[in-house]
């Protein structure tokens, strides 16, 4: 609900010369998955790509987030979607500033990422679907989680006892069990400079190389 009597304040400089200075087309790349899927890990390795090709991004992380933000959120359906909520005005926020926006969150329901998408302008929102078999990700389980939500200790986890649901067309398509973390993150690059989020006339085969 807004507040009553607030209006939205103009500012002199605008989204589109915030955009030029940084040489740079605004776009947020949502990264959507199971726990354990590599969101956060490909998300990071987008961003040192990035930083790498001079671009201006940052990178808002489930779990960082959750230690600030969204500190009083806990895991039930309706405070993962004030979570979503929450996090899409952040990152539409961060747009306007003309940066290169990553999320790394779960998102499990399909109309919380299409309210999120809805908030930006036609082709700002880049879903990317970090599609990894639910029995890797448990295999992987980093923190435990998956073992703690079979034993009950966990509750509404998504994959076990709360649904996650698939993105059906999304801009990038990831698998991870397939192919590295750096080709992933090549992956997602590549598709900006061809979309031309990123303008560069950079070798990407250089910045591509984990050698320094």
């Amino acid at each position: 609900m807004k507040t009553e009597n607030t209006v939205w304040h103009e500012q002199h400089i605008s989204k589109e010369q915030r955009a030029k200075l940084k040489n740079q087309t605004p776009c947020l790349l949502w990264y959507t998955g199971l726990s354990g899927s590599g969101k956060s890990t490909v998300a990071n390795a987008v961003d040192a790509l990035l930083f790498k090709l001079g671009c201006h991004s940052y990178l808002l992380d489930g779990d960082n987030v959750r230690h600030g933000l969204n500190g009083d959120l806990g895991f039930s359906d309706e405070a993962r979607i004030e979570n979503i909520r929450r996090i899409s005005e952040v990152s539409k926020l961060f747009l306007d500033a003309g940066l290169i926006v990553s999320t790394a969150f779960i998102s499990p329901f399909k109309q919380d990422r299409a309210s999120a998408r809805a908030k930006l302008a036609h082709g700002e929102f880049i879903e990317v679907y970090i599609d990894t078999p639910i029995s890797i990700c448990e295999q992987r389980d980093p923190k435990g989680l998956y073992k703690k939500a079979r034993a009950g200790e966990i509750k509404d986890f998504t994959g076990i006892d709360s649904n996650y649901d698939a993105p059906e067309n999304p801009e990038i398509h990831v698998k991870t069990a397939e192919q590295s973390i750096q080709a992933c993150a090549e992956q997602i690059v590549d598709y900006l400079v061809k979309q031309g989020f990123i303008f560069t006339d950079k070798n990407l085969n250089n910045h591509f190389s984990t050698k320094e």
